[in-house]
């Protein structure tokens, strides 16, 4: 059976996308270019038939599709995967098909997690199990619209036309062109860059900020459940007292800024 993970938001090392895709690509020999290409649920396939042999059925599974219900019917197969090895782990299929960063980012997060859980270094041959099928990237659509693209920025040059070879307008005039072309490219690229990376520190903020509600609602419960019984209860008094000590230097936000406290709140 499975070790299950709940905690995915903190961790020894938290990987960025271009980590995580490097990470995919390496151990599936696959060439994924963008987490949302994940959204076809076969990587995760595969991966649960790396981690446990036979917990999936590999020939229903469609490596090589553009089709949500395909996307769809991928996720169902990983679901039965799960529920038999006990995966306690409810997959998000109407939202991971969709084929938005951040569901998927979230998912393959966690799936890293539980990964690095279960993998027990057996060897594996990913390219075999699926008979040779490719699987990630965009086949040949990509290298068509890159080969338009190339075509009509050849077509739209300014060094196309060397009518007059003069020094004024031969020279000075393609070349601010080109240099603005390039700028806005580079500006462009890193843009995108950037929001992405606020995007992966919002999802990271919100993962901890979940976390941090979750253990706040134990140590609430373990609180309520000590003053229910016999606060004289030596292990009782020992818990309270570990639930309220805090370190040198350190003092709840209502004394340290000078706050009225809510006296309600625990």
């Amino acid at each position: 059976m499975a070790v299950n993970v709940y905690n995915t938001s903190v961790s020894a090392e938290n990987l960025s996308r271009h980590d995580m895709l490097a990470w995919v690509n390496d151990c599936l020999q696959s060439h994924f270019q963008k987490i949302e290409e994940l959204c076809t649920g076969a990587a995760y396939c595969q991966f649960m038939d790396m981690l446990f042999p036979g917990s999936v059925q590999l020939k229903k599974v469609k490596f090589r599709t553009n089709l949500e219900h395909e996307y769809i019917q991928n996720f169902k197969v990983l679901q039965a995967s799960f529920k038999k090895m006990g995966v306690d782990k409810i997959v998000p299929i109407d939202r991971l098909v969709k084929g938005r960063f951040q569901d998927n980012f979230e998912f393959l997060q966690w799936f890293k997690k539980f990964f690095d859980a279960n993998y027990k270094g057996e060897a594996y041959d990913p390219l075999g199990m699926r008979n040779g099928e490719m699987l990630g990237g965009s086949g040949g659509a990509a290298p068509r619209g890159a080969t338009m693209l190339t075509k009509r920025s050849q077509l739209n040059s300014p060094t196309k036309k060397p009518v007059v070879p003069t020094k004024v307008n031969a020279a000075a005039k393609p070349k601010p062109l080109s240099n603005v072309n390039s700028r806005g490219d580079a500006n462009a690229s890193k843009i995108e860059e950037l929001s992405n990376q606020i995007l992966e520190l919002k999802m990271s903020v919100e993962g901890l900020e979940k976390e941090r509600d979750f253990y706040f609602g134990k140590l609430r419960d373990i609180e309520v459940m000590c003053q229910e019984n016999d606060e004289n209860n030596p292990i009782i008094q020992k818990i309270l007292d570990v639930l309220y000590a805090t370190e040198e230097g350190f003092a709840p936000p209502d004394e340290a800024e000078g706050l009225p406290g809510e006296e309600d709140e625990y």
